[in-house]
């Protein structure tokens, strides 16, 4: 062979390997990302003419199913209405896709078989099929949960505290999702900003905790060895903290208080003092033990979640900077944002003997030939506290339902531990946000919970407990 054909022979050969390098690279090692891609319409197409997955609750309930309509197009229709609207999300060709029905995109369409299975599918005509998705979700208690929020606006997070397994998740206002097939629906919520149905508030955009923040503070003080729960601290109304007089409720005077009368009581300058001799860095440290300062560890969409802390302006900022008062910090105010999904994480990893479980939706995934084809393992997130400071502090939650400020979420032989807070929005016409966090039976839990409600003229106690005492309740049937 002369030179100029070796030369052309070599050239149409590496032709020929940068065709099956591209080919392959769209075809197999890319195509998810080519399949996803918002512009590509012939995605978009195909998508209609594939019968979606279901997304079901814990016991069956239907949430979620594609109706086949004219010329083979599938609709998709919700069956429970508004009821779990935020946690499932909605899937409309024109619209897009949120919730369980955005995370769990891939099996739901039944693209879950990626790389050369799915090319091999494609070469022997396997149509795709959408996969089952079951939740943890359980029905009864997220009725108890929309129904006891509708007046208000606010959110309930209920999870398993030994596995994380999400419960509930309600939040009020809500939209019903079969609406938003229709565009005109979709722009006047979106544009509503007085009640902002679109917003998850179990997620997103946090309010100040109050006083349930208290439980991050006393974990901080008593595992690191520098308080007990009988150790005294002065409760006197008026202290400076940050060179600014600091009150408690109805501006009341303590004497000196143990560490757990405090809590009972809900004391604003006891927790104060304890959280500045704490110190920012420690308490910067057991904030992100509970999982401050980040996005929930949540299959859910990251785009629909929020990150709890300090703000400063939009940007999260650690309790060590100076832009920080402790003092107001510590008692759940100052510059903090929290969802109830973080607060319920609070209360969980005490629950659990001081080890928080990464929360979870999906239960399992279930393909078209009823075989189980994925399943969520539970997974520790943090070793957030010792076994013997989990203990003091339940012991502490117990005396705050049982003598202290959230005795309405008392439950007739079971043992309730929980913590109210309130924040006030409005000072002139105490206007608050009220808050609970508990979780029981104290020493056996099964659930945990995190209650908001937003803009009342009045205490955690009276609005947030009795939501938080109903949910437990329907969990514990």
């Amino acid at each position: 062979m002369n030179r100029p054909i070796r030369r052309l022979f070599v050239f149409f050969v590496l032709l020929f390997a940068v065709l099956i390098v591209f080919t392959s690279r769209w075809t197999v090692f890319q195509a998810a990302s080519l399949r996803d891609n918002p512009l590509n319409a012939r995605r978009l197409l195909e998508q209609e003419h594939v019968p979606r997955g279901p997304i079901v609750a814990s016991d069956g309930t239907v949430l979620a199913r594609s109706v086949r309509g004219r010329e083979g197009v599938y609709t998709r229709v919700y069956p429970t209405g508004e009821l779990f609207a935020f946690p499932v999300g909605y899937h409309f060709t024109d619209l897009g896709s949120s919730g369980i029905e955005l995370y769990q995109e891939a099996a739901l369409s039944g693209h879950s078989s990626e790389g050369l299975q799915s090319l091999l599918d494609q070469l022997q005509g396997i149509e795709p099929v959408g996969e089952k998705v079951v939740t943890t979700l359980v029905p009864r208690a997220q009725r108890v949960a929309m129904s006891s929020l509708a007046p208000y606006h606010g959110a309930v997070v209920a999870l398993d505290p030994r596995t994380g397994a999400v419960e509930v998740m309600a939040s009020h206002p809500a939209y019903n999702p079969n609406s938003l097939n229709d565009p005109r629906e979709y722009r006047r919520l979106s544009t509503d900003n007085a009640t902002t149905p679109l917003v998850n508030r179990a997620t997103q955009f946090g309010y100040a905790p109050g006083s349930t923040f208290k439980i991050v503070t006393a974990t901080a003080a008593i595992n690191s060895g520098l308080y007990t729960p009988e150790s005294l601290v002065n409760g006197r109304d008026g202290i400076i903290v940050s060179g600014v007089p600091l009150h408690n409720d109805y501006d009341q005077s303590y004497g000196d208080l143990t560490l757990t009368q405090a809590l009972a009581k809900s004391v604003n300058t006891v927790w104060a003092q304890v959280a500045e001799h704490v110190g920012k860095p420690r308490m910067q440290a057991y904030m992100e033990r509970f999982g401050f300062d980040e996005k929930p560890h949540l299959d859910y969409p990251a785009e629909e979640m929020s990150a709890s802390g300090e703000y400063e302006g939009e940007r999260i900022v650690p309790a060590t900077s100076p832009f920080v008062d402790l003092g107001r910090l510590g008692i759940g105010q100052d510059k903090m944002q929290a969802t109830a999904m973080q607060m319920v994480q609070v209360a969980a990893a005490v629950a659990n003997h001081g080890v928080l479980m990464r929360p979870y939706l999906t239960a399992r995934i279930v393909n078209h030939e009823g075989q189980v084809v994925a399943t969520t393992q539970p997974n520790v997130q943090a070793n957030v506290m010792k076994r013997s400071t989990a203990n003091d502090i339940t012991g502490m939650m117990e005396a705050v339902v049982n003598e202290g400020t959230g005795t309405p979420a008392q439950i007739p032989g079971v043992q309730v531990a929980g913590k109210t807070g309130t924040a006030e929005t409005v000072t002139v016409n105490s206007v608050n946000n009220a808050w609970f966090i508990a979780f029981a039976p104290a020493r056996d839990p099964k659930v945990a919970v995190a209650v908001t409600v937003q803009k009342v003229p009045g205490y955690g106690a009276t609005y947030a407990a009795p939501i938080a005492r109903r949910v437990i309740e329907s969990l514990l049937r």
